[in-house]
């Protein structure tokens, strides 16, 4: 009896132990998207008189493709049955995480501060729950609350102070875009492999910017590539891309999206510090009294589940 005791302690204890590292990694690779994707956002704005918004995002997911090719085009191509069964699901996705998403962040920083991109886009985390409810997640009045007060903050952020730039709405739009993507990956097919989704949203992405970047050229013209413009653009689509995505979308399947989104609290200043640092950006207390509200949003309504 001793013996059999011991070995269903040793079993409940190995059982129990992924359910308990779960958490923990999917918060941590949470924290580590979230703290590499706060440079993406001071890149954006550092390329905006050099790089057009769109070539920003066409040539970023060029060589996210050439980072993940190695690990993640063969594993692609073996399950390309799974993913022409789940073809609509997989060009959505790339259309909201790939496509629109960033390039409405790179449209944004023309004419909108880096730190302010980052306190809009605190508000994500609740916008976040609100998509996880139109699947068919409950929302209690705790949540409901948080989306409301978080909005607000947004609200005064952009309103306030004579300080509206049209980038900010870039950001509100690029803000919902990510949400919805976050939401979707819950949807994910657990068949397909996280390398091979990766691999290929960013290739439908990329091709998706095709038709822009034909445009962009054509009435921008091209940018010269100088160390401060290829760079930028390396780290964006190697670390804010490959890393950060596969990152978030292990994150997002380990504790959902709501969850992970709490996480984000962290960057508008991670954001902040940056852009004060290599862009000579400052935040004012009327920028900070927003944040407060919308990061309060956040902690009230993604907070609501254990």
């Amino acid at each position: 009896m001793a013996v059999t005791a011991d070995r269903i302690s040793r079993t409940t204890s190995r059982a129990s132990k992924p359910r308990t590292a779960a958490p923990v990694l999917g918060l941590a690779l949470a924290a580590l998207a979230t703290l590499v994707w706060s440079g993406s956002f001071v890149t954006a704005r550092a390329l905006h008189d050099s790089v057009p918004p769109v070539q920003q995002a066409f040539w970023r997911w060029i060589v996210a493709l050439a980072a993940v090719a190695p690990f993640g085009a063969r594993r692609a191509w073996r399950q390309r049955a799974l993913i022409r069964e789940h073809l609509g699901y997989v060009v959505l996705a790339a259309l909201l995480g790939v496509s629109v998403y960033n390039t409405l962040v790179n449209q944004a920083g023309s004419t909108t501060p880096a730190a302010t991109m980052g306190m809009i886009m605190a508000a994500s985390p609740v916008l976040m729950a609100l998509f996880e409810r139109l699947g068919g997640v409950r929302l209690g009045g705790r949540r409901i609350a948080g989306l409301l007060v978080a909005w607000a903050g947004v609200m005064l952020l952009v309103g306030g102070g004579g300080h509206f730039a049209v980038g900010d709405l870039w950001m509100i739009g690029a803000a919902c875009c990510f949400a919805g993507y976050s939401a979707l990956l819950r949807r994910k097919p657990a068949e397909l492999g996280g390398v091979a989704f990766l691999f290929t949203t960013f290739l439908v992405g990329a091709a998706l910017l095709l038709p822009a970047q034909g445009v962009s050229l054509a009435v921008q013209g091209g940018f010269t590539p100088t160390a401060g413009t290829v760079l930028p653009l390396v780290y964006v689509g190697v670390a804010s891309s490959a890393v950060a995505f596969f990152a978030w979308n292990r994150a997002v399947a380990l504790i959902g999206a709501a969850r992970a989104g709490i996480v984000y609290y962290l960057q508008p200043v991670c954001v902040a510090l940056l852009s004060w640092v290599l862009l000579g950006e400052t935040v004012g207390w009327a920028q900070v009294l927003c944040t407060a509200l919308i990061l309060g949003g956040v902690v009230l309504g993604a907070g609501a589940r254990r």
